[in-house]
């Protein structure tokens, strides 16, 4: 039982600050956690997700560490559950880190996402793109991911519409022919990010930093980049039109 719990914070110990407050105290109440969750290999694929899911549901930033890491090794051993386990993972995502409207986001101006959040990021980031299926898309759109760490994240064809990225970590993160429409990437490090094909349209990049970035025929319509740091960024075929880069 606590192997897997040390498990799940171990799948996160490089995406957190060894000081980070919020997981401190998730260690202390371990030994306090009443949940059981079941080990994946004694148990059938099937069996296991079904459990994980139902598990998933429950409110606790403890289960749902446990639970996420339980499903990452299921779609590492079975990838017949791969897309699925994705599918899943994106859901919570959603459904626990919703878009706020930009009132809520000034009364409420932490950046800090979520542990169990981070952690599910985390798993989707890494995961092996060979068995994504064709024709398909990662969907995080109308999410609030301010701050997350998604550096060198693999999110190619994401739907991020409307997404609240602002001041998130995406430092050579793959967004290739992501969909970025009306997101705020305020303050956003796309340091040499893959955005080629990505649409960007009516997208706040106020103050990103871009350097680097590859921008090779992404659409930047009606795009805000006041501030924004383009320094070596490749910008060939990329639509400009109508983009704001000053006040």
């Amino acid at each position: 039982m606590l192997t897997v719990i040390i498990n799940a914070f171990q799948s996160i110990k490089n995406i957190l600050p060894t000081n980070n407050s919020q997981l401190s105290k998730i260690c202390l109440r371990i030994h306090a956690f009443p949940v059981k969750v079941n080990q994946t290999k004694h148990q059938l694929p099937k069996e296991s997700l079904r459990i994980a899911i139902e598990q998933l549901g429950n409110k606790t930033i403890e289960t749902s560490l446990a639970v996420i890491n339980d499903l990452e090794q299921i779609a590492h051993n079975y990838p017949q559950y791969h897309w699925r386990i994705m599918d899943i993972l994106t859901t919570f995502v959603r459904e626990n880190a919703p878009y706020m409207p930009q009132e809520k986001v000034t009364s409420n101006l932490s950046t800090k996402v979520r542990v169990d959040i981070q952690a599910a990021l985390t798993v989707i980031a890494r995961r092996d793109v060979n068995k994504d299926p064709k024709n398909e898309q990662l969907d995080l759109s109308h999410t609030d991911i301010r701050g997350a760490n998604l550096n060198r994240a693999n999110l190619e064809r994401t739907n991020l519409y409307q997404a609240n990225v602002a001041e998130a970590n995406l430092t050579e993160a793959n967004l290739a022919g992501a969909i970025l429409s009306a997101a705020n990437l305020e303050g956003t490090n796309l340091y040499l990010a893959n955005l080629e094909g990505a649409i960007l349209s009516a997208a706040s990049l106020k103050g990103a930093n871009l350097e680097g970035a590859n921008l090779y025929y992404a659409s930047l319509y009606l795009a805000e980049l006041h501030g924004a740091v383009l320094n070596d960024a490749i910008l060939d075929g990329a639509n400009l039109r109508e983009a704001k880069f000053s006040e």
